[in-house]
C-alpha cells in the first residue's frame, strides 16, 4: 500500500507522467538533455523528474561513455517493474503464474484452452467499443480503436496500414505481461497472440497474425504483421 501511494504521488505530476509515458512508449534509453529538449523544460527540471521516477523504481539510471571524452553520460531506461495501483493490493501476478503453469501441465488441451482464453479476453476488451463497431468504420477509425485499446492496456502500440498487400504492421512497445512472461514466455506469448487476434477479429472478418520480433528473444520490441482477408 505504501509503495502504491508513493507511485501515485510521483505520477500525479502531469509532466512527470508524460515523461514516463514517453519512456514506456519509445522503449529506449534517454538522457536529461533528451527529456529537456522533448518537453521544453530546463535540464535541472528534467533531471528532477527523472530522479523522482527512479526513486520509485519506474526507471533506472546508469553511466555510459559518450565516445567524445570527458565524464560519462547519465542515461535512464524503463525498469522491469509493473506499476501496482490496486487498493488494496491483490497479487494477480501470482495467480496468473499459477494459472499458466496449470495450463502447461495439461499439455495440448492446456495450450488450446490458453488460446481460447486469450482470444476471449481480447474480444471482451473490444466490447468497450460496441457502439462504434456497429458503424461503417474506415480503416483509420479501426486503427484508432486498436491504438486506443492497446494504450489502455499498457502496450503503447504503433500501427501502420499497407494498402498494397492489405496488411497492418504493428509494434508493441511495452509488454503488460512481462513479469509473468519472465518465467514462461512461450505460453504467455501464445496467450498474448490470441488476445491480439481476438481484438483484430472484432474489427476485421479474418486475419492471419504473424509475429516477426519478440522482446523475450533479445529484440527491442514485439512486432507483428496482420494480413487481412479481402472480402
Amino acid at each position: 500500500m505504501e509503495k502504491t501511494l508513493k507511485i501515485t504521488n510521483v505520477l500525479s505530476d502531469p509532466t512527470r507522467f508524460s515523461i514516463y509515458q514517453y519512456i514506456v512508449k519509445h522503449h529506449h534509453e534517454v538522457s536529461v538533455t533528451d527529456i529537456a529538449h522533448m518537453f521544453e523544460i530546463h535540464p535541472n527540471v528534467a533531471r528532477l523528474h527523472l530522479s523522482k521516477l527512479e526513486d520509485v523504481k519506474l526507471v533506472y539510471s546508469f553511466s555510459k561513455k559518450t565516445g567524445k571524452g570527458g565524464r560519462p553520460s547519465r542515461r535512464y531506461r524503463l525498469s522491469d517493474e509493473v506499476i501496482e495501483l490496486n487498493f488494496p493490493h491483490r497479487d494477480y501476478k501470482l495467480l496468473s503464474s499459477i494459472a499458466i503453469e496449470s495450463f502447461v501441465e495439461l499439455g495440448e488441451p492446456g495450450k488450446k484452452a490458453l488460446y481460447h482464453t486469450g482470444k476471449k479476453y481480447g474480444e471482451k476488451v473490444m466490447d468497450h467499443y460496441q457502439i462504434q463497431l456497429t458503424e461503417n468504420l474506415t480503416m483509420e477509425q479501426k486503427l484508432d480503436i486498436l491504438r486506443d485499446a492497446g494504450t489502455m492496456l499498457g502496450m503503447y502500440p504503433d500501427f501502420t496500414y499497407n494498402a498494397k498487400d492489405h496488411s497492418i504492421s504493428f509494434r508493441i512497445n511495452n509488454c503488460p505481461f512481462k513479469e509473468v512472461a519472465t518465467k514462461n514466455h512461450t505460453m504467455v506469448c501464445t496467450m498474448h497472440n490470441s488476445f491480439l487476434k481476438g481484438m483484430f477479429e472484432a474489427l476485421f472478418t479474418d486475419i492471419d497474425l504473424i509475429e516477426t520480433e519478440n522482446m523475450f528473444q533479445g529484440c527491442e520490441n514485439c512486432t507483428y504483421v496482420a494480413k487481412l482477408s479481402i472480402v
